[in-house]
């Protein structure tokens, strides 16, 4: 394939958008693969819980939920959960938040793509220089906290059990999520 004819994530984010993408439905692209995935009822209910606990001290401009993303790496399209970007952030020319500006990303796991969150969009949002990476796993009722990305790698906080405070106050987000109400699968 000649380089002018490579796919582009902008290339393959308009063939999406011409699919019939079943409702309820996320369509993202990580290391060039597509993924669809339902979002179930109490996958929403938790990334609301986060987006209303961040909301307690961000304006909503600078919370964002399954909006696309452009990360290092090979066609990383990537719509998060559940993002906070930095104060003064604003699209680029192309429409698009920067991966520079994100303070925050928190994922809920699916079952089928679970791998993704832990491996290939971990590693994207430590190369991105994230500051603080949340992964909640429904299935095993845990929080997984990723802090202080160093040469493309997290540093692993403790795992949280359900029901205990996410504590970010020492991060850059500077606040404690309250774990309490996120329904196990």
């Amino acid at each position: 394939m000649a380089e002018s004819d490579e796919l582009s994530l902008d290339m393959l984010f308009d063939w999406l958008e011409r699919m019939p993408v079943p409702k309820g439905y996320k369509v993202e692209i990580v290391e060039g693969a597509i993924y669809m995935s339902p979002v179930r009822d109490n996958h929403w209910d938790i990334i609301l819980g986060i987006v209303e606990q961040l909301r307690t001290k961000y304006p909503r401009r600078r919370v964002k939920s399954d909006v696309r993303i452009d990360y290092p790496g090979h066609l990383n399209g990537l719509c998060s959960d559940v993002t906070l970007v930095k104060e003064g952030a604003s699209l680029s020319e192309k429409g698009l938040w920067e991966y520079q500006d994100v303070e925050f990303v928190a994922e809920v796991i699916s079952k089928d793509t679970a791998k993704n969150d832990f491996g290939p969009k971990k590693d994207a949002y430590a190369a991105a220089g994230v500051p603080v990476y949340l992964i909640v796993d429904p299935y095993q009722g845990e929080c997984h906290l990723y802090t202080d990305p160093k040469d493309g790698s997290y540093r692993l906080g403790p795992v949280l059990k359900f029901g205990d405070p996410v504590d970010l106050g020492d991060t850059v987000v500077g606040l404690t999520l309250s774990s309490d109400d996120f329904g196990r699968e």
